[in-house]
């Protein structure tokens, strides 16, 4: 007899809204399973069982309706809620309490789900990799000697877990695909304009959007529907169109052309060296898809100028931080050094980089304009120890967070939707992903193809913690 954290996000909501399983049982059983197994990963920084307990009661009793109707999920500790902590993963916020509660929480609550706490991030969100002075390190279900990536670490590992059912992110530089792809599921990240509460169209170079994190494809395809469709626009551009995911994660048959290249914008700045797992994985899907019946092929692509434009973006997003020169003194020192660096650039500084982004953006579109899909590397190493970014040279730690990741960021600055999911397995039995770009606004050409993709690669992405 499967254990509910066995069904997918889909089968429990099909379940709910059959009235055959009831929101209160769903809570009880994710809570009895944060309160056994957190304590060895890390996912939460805040449980509210009192609350989730109280939502569970309200849409039983038929005051809400919607979407996701009874399912659990948590919000990542950057979106306020209010009456519930939110410390952005800082000291100088431990005991920040919101009174408003935040657009990306407030769809999910609309849309029917119930929040059960506050997943993990780093400090500000603003590292791809999830260890804060706050609290305990986030880690890897599948190995606990490693991290689970950032900055949306707590939701992925929560997810991998079986801890959560489903969770939404966001992701600036690769804060949603970096740990699903550490931790083997499924990170989605929107087009820049897709979700109307985070377009990524008021921010620096327009990097920063929402996304869900799931475990399966269909699942990070229904979490999408419920974000694009939970707020109407408040901008003139970036209008959604048609927004059949569901339709074309279930449907997994797309036919299209897809291009495949391991050369990454860092190459010509970083010692970028890819792990043979990493490599292998992209043979692997590579070799899938054409067996699907894609026309696969490799992707010739040089490009050029990208580190010192994008470093320089990173640290003017960075100044924009909430914090007075007094209390840099108790932030973690890749924060302290990302905020100075940006708050000591000079205007021609940033708007040549903004600049730079959007030329960039159209040389990246063009460079892939002949392909309707996109294939790379996840990631380029192994999932790294727990301590193993440096926390005192705050360069080097900028430098190894690239070289672990190094094909994440240039898909925010070209405005991408991009999804990494696992296609094979290490040694280890970890799993390896690879992540599939589409063209502006095609994340239901990408579902389609990941859905195929993960139906052939047929992985069980259990880790050993699943069970318990």
């Amino acid at each position: 007899m499967p254990e509910l954290h066995d069904l997918t996000a889909v089968q429990q909501l099909d379940r709910l809204q059959a009235g055959d399983l009831e929101p209160i049982d769903l809570v009880e059983h994710y809570l009895s399973r944060i309160d056994r197994l957190d304590s060895g990963i890390g996912a939460f920084v805040t449980v509210t069982p009192d609350a989730a307990r109280a939502a569970a009661r309200t849409i039983a009793a038929g005051a809400r309706w919607g979407p996701l109707h009874g399912l659990p999920f948590a919000d990542k500790d950057l979106v306020p809620r209010a009456g519930v902590p939110t410390r952005f993963g800082s000291r100088l916020f431990v005991d920040h309490m919101p009174d408003v509660t935040g657009d990306q929480a407030a769809v999910w609550d609309e849309a029917g789900a119930i929040s059960l706490g506050k997943t993990a991030t780093p400090e500000f969100g603003l590292t791809g990799y999830t260890e804060t002075l706050i609290g305990p390190p986030t880690r890897d279900p599948w190995d606990a000697r490693n991290g689970a990536g950032g900055s949306s670490g707590g939701a992925a590992a929560a997810v991998a877990a079986g801890l959560l059912p489903i969770a939404p992110a966001s992701d600036g530089g690769g804060s949603i695909r970096i740990p699903a792809a550490t931790v083997g599921v499924i990170g989605l990240k929107p087009s820049r304009g897709r979700v109307p509460f985070a377009t990524g169209l008021d921010g620096p170079a327009g990097l920063v959007v929402a996304g869900p994190i799931a475990r399966t494809v269909e699942d990070a395809a229904l979490a999408l529907e419920v974000m694009v469709a939970g707020r109407p626009y408040r901008h003139a551009t970036g209008a959604p169109g048609p927004t059949a995911f569901l339709q074309a994660a279930r449907a997994g048959t797309a036919r299209v052309r897809v291009g495949v290249t391991t050369v990454s914008p860092w190459d010509d700045d970083e010692d970028i060296r890819l792990d043979r797992d990493a490599a292998a994985a992209v043979d692997v899907a590579s070799a899938l898809l054409s067996d699907a019946g894609n026309a696969v092929e490799a992707l010739t692509w040089h490009p050029r100028g990208y580190a010192e434009m994008f470093r320089t973006i990173w640290r003017a997003s960075a100044a924009r931080v909430a914090v007075s020169e007094v209390d840099l003194a108790r932030v973690e020192g890749i924060t302290a050094w990302l905020v100075r660096e940006g708050r000591g650039l000079g205007a021609e500084s940033v708007l040549g980089a903004l600049a730079a982004a959007t030329e960039f953006e159209r040389q990246t579109i063009a460079a892939f304009s002949s392909f309707d899909v996109v294939l790379t590397p996840a990631l380029a190493e192994t999932p790294r120890p727990v301590g193993w970014f440096d926390a005192d040279d705050a360069l080097e730690n900028f430098a190894q967070q690239v070289r672990y990741a190094p094909y994440s960021s240039f898909v925010n600055v070209a405005g991408l939707p991009a999804l990494t999911l696992p296609v094979t397995t290490a040694a280890d039995g970890h799993p390896v992903s690879v992540q599939l770009i589409g063209r502006p606004g095609a994340e239901a050409t990408i579902l389609a193809v990941a859905a195929e993709l993960e139906r052939r690669a047929g992985i069980d992405v259990r880790p050993p913690v699943w069970t318990r």
